[in-house]
């Protein structure tokens, strides 16, 4: 006797549960869970990070992540309006700088900042500027792009409406047209936020006094001075995701009003 479509389909859910459960009853048996739990769970050994490294690198993630956001939204602001502009150079330059910046990594940008920069000029930079300078360039080309999208987003017919009251362009622009155009892309605002948090994490690189160091840096010195497996990580983990999570749940608050408001 033929098995009807619901039939069907609740045999394919028991099977894929049933496959489930072995996958994990063997990965369980073949763990090392010794071995596991000094790796992972090595937390009576991490007494000298707490309070103040885990607090300072705490502080210094989220001073980083505040300070590379504010330089890149001013300059992903401007970047927007310069590829929308009608002056063909502004376009060509602001193309130019998000191309660039899209294309090389990250950690490419710090180290040009905290090291070669210095070496070229004899020139020295506080580790906040550094970090600062280099993430938000990176950052602004990523903005730049969903501002422009934003800006584009908004009817034109509100512009035209307020040049036909004898409102100038640059003044529609900043009381009408950018203030919606970031309620628009207020989610992926937010998710940038969210990938510039962890890109802070590439601050290690340059070298820092104690009192610069951010989570990551812990993490990894945590792993060679205090025995503990990698368990310094875990809690650097940790500490990243009291700041993420936060930021995923107002991105989909947003994003569930944006929906509303569509509708």
């Amino acid at each position: 006797m033929a098995m009807t479509t619901r039939q069907r389909a609740r045999m394919s859910k028991t099977i894929q549960i049933a496959l489930f459960f072995v996958i994990i009853i063997a990965l369980a048996a073949l763990v090392d869970w010794k071995k596991a739990s000094y790796a992972f769970f090595s937390f009576d050994k991490l007494g000298p990070m707490f309070p103040d490294m885990i607090l300072v690198g705490l502080k210094n993630t989220i001073f980083y992540t505040i300070i590379s956001f504010a330089f890149g939204l001013a300059l992903g602001l401007l970047l927007a309006l310069m590829k929308m502009a009608s002056f063909a150079p502004y376009r060509w330059f602001a193309t130019a700088f998000i191309e660039f910046f899209r294309g090389i990594p990250a950690i490419l940008v710090l180290l040009a900042f905290g090291i070669g920069l210095p070496q070229a000029f004899g020139t020295q930079w506080p580790q906040s500027v550094n970090v600062m300078c280099a993430l938000g360039l990176v950052s602004a080309a990523y903005i730049a792009e969903t501002l422009r999208a934003g800006l584009q987003a908004v009817p034109k017919g509100q512009t035209e409406a307020a040049r036909s009251l004898g409102m100038p362009a640059w003044r529609a622009m900043v009381t009408i047209v950018i203030p919606q155009a970031f309620r628009i892309v207020l989610p992926p605002m937010t998710n940038e936020i969210i990938l510039l948090t962890k890109d802070t994490s590439l601050a290690f690189i340059l070298g820092a006094t104690i009192a610069q160091y951010e989570m990551t840096k812990f993490g990894r010195d945590g792993i060679t001075q205090l025995d503990a497996g990698i368990t310094p990580l875990v809690v650097a983990g940790l500490f990243y995701l009291v700041i993420t999570i936060p930021l995923s749940l107002v991105a989909r608050k947003f994003e569930s009003r944006t929906t509303k408001t569509k509708r």
